[in-house]
């Protein structure tokens, strides 16, 4: 039985430096496990380690991530990227509304949360060399990601301010939630 895998990742460089996303270097992947109920962080050495996790999961879920995490994730994975099951939940609201709303925006008028930082703070933590700062910043942002998915899935809704008026967002992620039992049909790759 496969369950999902919910992801972000923060980069040693930003697209100010460089345009091409392989080129940005990961310093921590952050992942939350449905299957065992637990929440890992991963630096760029232990990334073998991860990959287990997604090959095994049922889907990736994450903010962003097929815009950025998996293409970043692309230099480094040594199969396909492009062949996991995804649910990018900034992809699904930007379908529906025509617009990108950020995921601060999404935690404070769905759940009352806010974001501890923001991902250029999270390039400085590395340059600092500090990496507990690091690796806690990019776990927070997973478990608000899951947060955020979870409300999604048992309320089909999720909300943002636009003005001082709450506005619903429709979503359908319960079917993201559920075991899958199928076969993976990804290249997987050898055990580390």
């Amino acid at each position: 039985m496969r369950l999902p895998l919910v992801i972000d990742l923060e980069t040693k460089y930003t697209f100010r430096q460089y345009s091409d996303p392989k080129q940005l270097r990961i310093t921590v992947v952050g992942a939350y496990d449905y299957a065992t109920d637990t929440s890992h962080t991963f630096l760029e050495e232990e990334l073998g380690e991860l990959y287990s996790l997604m090959e095994k999961a049922s889907y990736i879920v994450g903010f962003n991530i097929v815009g950025f995490d998996l293409p970043v994730l692309s230099a480094y994975y040594p199969g396909d990227v492009k062949q996991f099951k995804t649910l990018d939940l900034l992809d699904d609201i930007r379908n529906k509304l025509g617009r990108r709303l950020s995921l601060d925006m999404l935690l404070k008028a769905t759940l009352g949360k806010q974001k501890t930082g923001h991902g250029l703070q999270a390039v400085e933590f590395y340059k600092e060399g500090k990496i507990e700062e690091l690796k806690s910043y990019c776990l927070h942002d997973v478990l608000f990601t899951k947060d955020l998915f979870e409300y999604g899935c048992e309320h089909a809704t999720v909300y943002f301010l636009e003005g001082v008026a709450k506005t619903a967002v429709p979503v359908s992620w319960k079917t993201y939630r559920r075991p899958l039992e199928e076969q993976h049909d990804i290249s997987l790759t050898l055990p580390f």
